[in-house]
């Protein structure tokens, strides 16, 4: 997941300061259904291809609470998964997804090239995503390349509307989701320059979003503590391949009661034994 402050951390504050002046209100978070929140970074791709039907039908069965999932517009304005701006990556064919039809990348296989044994399966669609996680997990999007309008009414259309979190990854994303969405729970990655509470209640006072991502490092127990009680989410990532307990225990330990994770199902069964599920 990209971080949105690597593009234009001045730029976007001083955007977001802005955008106080329209709404400061914090727009209603999905329910939760445990006390933990787990969310599988690209589905559980511990055992298929990320990004694909087979990810998220792995992270259901986990058991986990969100599906992290990147949209990207095809160049005859179809929603597709895809985390890379390239299809050369995961899927047998080459070029944008932005500069191919829909057709040809549906023809495509999505592949694992490390483990061909898991098999190979389409690009998905956003509808197919929705339709797949209505009444199962609810979804984080990370916003990589669509118009907010198309992908709402997709979402209200499936009825997932109050299921639906965005990764803003631009300054024009965030004020497009404001007007097409108002009540759609939006976040941010925090700034490196955010280290402290001081720092974090001066971003967090012009900064109108309802969750804070950014590595796990990066927050103190002050500062979790803080955005709680101001009603926002942190939810941090820890995704990579060498998650264990000792480094969980890490944002645990600072009061996080969410994160994003590479291992969903390891991660849930550590928590549970901890009493924290």
């Amino acid at each position: 997941m990209p971080i949105l402050c690597k593009l234009a951390a001045g730029a976007m504050i001083t955007c977001l300061a802005a955008a106080t002046a329209m709404a400061q209100h914090l727009a209603p978070l999905p329910e939760k259904d445990h006390r933990f929140i787990v969310a599988c970074h690209r589905g559980d791709h511990t055992h298929a291809p990320e990004n694909t039907l087979a990810a998220f039908t792995n992270a259901i069965a986990d058991g986990a609470d969100f599906i992290e999932i990147d949209l990207r517009t095809t160049v005859d304005s179809q929603l597709v998964i895809m985390h890379d701006a390239s299809l050369n990556r995961m899927t047998n064919g080459k070029g944008l997804v932005k500069d191919l039809p829909f057709d040809t990348i549906r023809a495509l296989q999505v592949t694992d090239r490390a483990h061909p044994e898991w098999g190979s399966f389409p690009v998905p669609t956003f509808r197919e995503v929705l339709a797949l996680a209505k009444g199962k997990i609810n979804i984080y999007l990370d916003f990589k390349n669509a118009e907010p309008a198309v992908a709402y009414k997709m979402i209200v259309e499936a009825g997932m509307e109050k299921h639906v979190v965005v990764y803003i990854n631009a300054v024009q994303q965030f004020y497009k989701w404001r007007q097409v969405a108002p009540d759609m729970p939006l976040m941010v990655s925090l700034p490196g320059y955010v280290k402290d509470t001081a720092s974090l209640n001066g971003f967090l006072s012009k900064t109108p979003v309802e969750i804070l991502d950014g590595d796990y490092s990066q927050y103190t127990a002050d500062m979790v503590t803080l955005a709680t009680q101001t009603g926002h989410w942190v939810f941090p990532d820890v995704e990579g391949p060498n998650e264990t307990p000792a480094l969980w225990d890490i944002p645990i330990k600072e009061g996080v009661r969410a994160l994003l994770t590479d291992h969903p199902a390891d991660l849930i069964k550590y928590l549970e034994s901890q009493g924290l599920r």
